[in-house]
């Protein structure tokens, strides 16, 4: 099994789910040579039946696609550019996030071995006017004024990766699934922070003063990964940034941690934004709820998701002890499981 873009949050959970389930793995990384990204993937799964492979791949670079597909069954492509603010030029997003998708699938098409590939897209590829709830069949229009690059990024990725697999011969047809996630919270298991964690560190650390508007369709990461696993063999939550604020409030409050818990007007918002990376993108989607079905998630692969409460306090922890977030003196540490 293939696993793209190995040292990222959720592929990390991933491959861990994989290698506990007896699977062979093989994961790709930017940089073989980077012991900092790659040195704690060889200890995923200290049980795994097999050792983690490792293979150099660019999301830009068609030929190591080629070469690490070769001999795999199935692929999970989780690799995608994930920016914390939106970048000024958008095709830096954009392009990678296309090309990485389609230079996947080629490779899976062209080594004659892979089976099934199952796609990490997001909910801003389906969620983005004010329909509630939003379903698997729901496209956002990317053209709309005002739209991140980021949720562009998604929509023409998706898109692009469907039409590919619809039109593949059939002597190459494909079999392929694309996971649409949330706001991702829970446990990290690296040390390479993704958005999600950084927005946890910023209310941790009070770096914003008060909550954004902002309304997240949160996930738990282990759910997403056992999404991904369970997609690749199976036939066939919605909280205000305030809300995540008191749930850390309430656990890390006594333990040194001053979360800011009043919601940022509107008008304050967009002077503050001129001054914070975080606000500044937030300021797009201010006010805007998400509401999802996710009814084909729990009845097609039967995951009963996490309790975003735990989700949440299982990220703070994890954040703290892998030093995203400083020790305050009256951190009393993750309660015995």
């Amino acid at each position: 099994v293939l696993v793209t873009g190995a040292s990222g949050f959720v592929a990390t959970h991933v491959i861990k789910q994989l290698q506990e389930a007896g699977y062979r793995v093989r994961g790709t990384v930017r940089n073989l040579k980077d012991e900092q990204k790659k040195k704690h993937l060889y200890k995923l799964c200290p049980s795994a039946r097999h050792q983690l492979e490792l293979a150099e791949a660019d999301l830009l670079n068609p030929q190591s696609w080629i070469e690490a597909a070769q001999g795999c069954t199935y692929i999970h492509h989780v690799a995608s550019p994930l920016p914390v603010e939106n970048p000024k030029h958008e095709e830096e997003v954009i392009r990678p996030a296309v090309e990485g998708a389609l230079n996947v699938l080629r490779a899976a098409a062209a080594v004659g071995t892979v089976k099934r590939v199952v796609m990490t897209s997001s909910v801003v590829a389906v969620a983005g006017g004010n329909k509630t709830p939003y379903t698997e069949t729901d496209w956002v229009d990317p053209s709309q004024p005002g739209i991140l690059a980021y949720s562009k990024s998604k929509i023409l990725a998706e898109r692009a990766a469907w039409d590919y697999v619809q039109h593949l011969p059939e002597n190459q047809k494909l079999e392929f699934v694309v996971v649409n996630p949330g706001f991702i919270v829970g446990p990290t298991l690296h040390g390479s922070p993704g958005s999600s964690i950084w927005i946890i560190a910023q209310l941790l650390e009070r770096k914003m003063p008060m909550c954004p508007k902002l309304s997240f369709p949160t996930v738990d990461v282990r759910d997403v990964a056992l999404a991904h696993v369970r997609c690749m063999t199976t036939p066939e939550a919605t909280l205000w940034i305030v809300e995540i604020a008191a749930i850390l409030d309430k656990e890390f409050k006594s333990q040194g941690y001053n979360v800011p818990t009043k919601q940022l007007p509107d008008g304050v918002l967009t002077f503050v934004s001129l001054f914070n990376k975080l606000l500044r993108t937030a300021r797009l989607v201010s006010g805007k709820p998400f509401l999802l079905d996710n009814s084909r998630m729990t009845q097609i692969l039967g995951i009963d998701p996490v309790d975003v409460n735990k989700s949440l306090i299982d990220m703070g922890y994890s954040m703290i002890e892998n030093g995203f977030v400083q020790k305050s003196s009256k951190y009393r540490g993750p309660p015995a499981s």
